[in-house]
């Protein structure tokens, strides 16, 4: 898979969110490639973290998110499901399923509906050890703070607001995965 070709699709202007996709794609690359590194043990698929981590958030072209250069119609909270149809679209199921398990932790339906958030009623969990490895090292980068990288105690702080079941899902990868 060329992931810059897809890229290349979706984002063809040199322009601010361009910069701003590419930049924190990488960064979450180069972590998922450092825990791969790190855990020879997990036996992870270091092509597919790297594709899938430049891919993951390919769906925010498509929303609405000013602060981000994002000026679409949809609202942000949806970037997920919307990578996920571009890439299934593309022919990149295994892909596609990065994308839509990446928010906070992951989203359970009961969340979605208790919530009402406008995203299909199932649940959007990472299950296999690369979607929570590209879930877990998403948290320490920021789209709107390139320059920051997050510790493990100031991602604990951004997720809490959201609820202690994806709090305890980031600290059980943290001991897993540092």
């Amino acid at each position: 898979m060329d992931y810059q070709k897809i890229i290349d699709r979706y984002y063809p202007e040199d322009n601010a969110l361009r910069h701003i996709l590419l930049t924190h794609s990488r960064a979450v690359a180069d972590r998922t490639l450092l825990i791969a590194d790190r855990h020879p043990e997990l036996q992870l698929d270091r092509t597919f973290l790297e594709e899938a981590a430049m891919l993951h958030d390919i769906g925010v072209c498509r929303t609405d998110a000013a602060g981000i250069e994002c000026f679409g119609t949809e609202p942000y909270i949806r970037h997920g499901v919307i990578g996920a149809e571009m890439l299934r679209t593309e022919g990149y199921p295994r892909h596609a399923r990065v994308c839509e398990r990446h928010t906070g932790t992951g989203i359970t339906r009961k969340a979605i509906e208790e919530r009402s958030l406008p995203l299909p009623h199932r649940d959007f969990l990472p299950e296999t050890m690369e979607e929570q490895v590209i879930c877990y090292a998403d948290k320490f980068f920021s789209k709107s703070h390139l320059d920051r990288v997050r510790t493990v105690e100031e991602a604990t702080r951004s997720l809490a607001k959201f609820g202690d079941d994806g709090v305890k899902r980031f600290l059980g990868w943290a001991e897993m995965f540092e």
